[in-house]
């Protein structure tokens, strides 16, 4: 069974105007985009590759649930409220394991938060948060707006 891929976000929908940095991350009006791969840990073949915003202030990978069965319904961890930017609380299954894959980064296993989200022009905008930028090693870099790699881990 062939693996569907997911929509990727088009160069330019956030804003009307984008750029690439030398590192293949999409930047707009000082937002990151960086592409992204999830695979499904016990299903190795269950895997979507999508572009995904780097947000700080989330914890998550967060994925749309239109998305859950592309990675072979991962196991059910634990169901959570989550606040979102607009002060609205929402429930969201956290899922896994996975395997993600930020582009240029080691991949690392981890675990995704599936949210109902609204399509725009019928994609998603799936969220990197910071659990997942701290596991591959990635912090984001204010002057240039794009990821960089750690040496060391942070243990303080």
């Amino acid at each position: 069974m062939p693996v569907e891929q997911a929509p990727i976000l088009p160069m330019g929908w956030l804003s009307g105007e984008s750029q690439g940095d030398m590192h293949g991350n999409e930047m707009t009006m000082g937002r990151i985009a960086v592409g992204v791969s999830i695979t499904s840990s016990l299903e190795r073949k269950a895997s979507i590759d999508c572009t995904a915003l780097v947000d700080t202030g989330a914890a998550f990978m967060v994925l749309p649930n239109a998305w859950k069965e592309r990675l072979g319904n991962p196991n059910l961890i634990r169901t959570v409220d989550r606040e979102t930017a607009t002060q609205q609380s929402i429930q969201g299954d956290v899922r896994g394991p996975v395997e993600i894959g930020i582009e240029g980064f080691e991949p690392v296993c981890s675990e995704v938060l599936f949210l109902e989200m609204e399509s725009v022009e019928g994609a998603y905008e799936p969220l990197l948060g910071y659990i997942v930028l701290e596991q591959a090693q990635a912090v984001v870099d204010m002057s240039e707006h794009r990821l960089v790699h750690v040496r060391k881990v942070d243990l303080k």
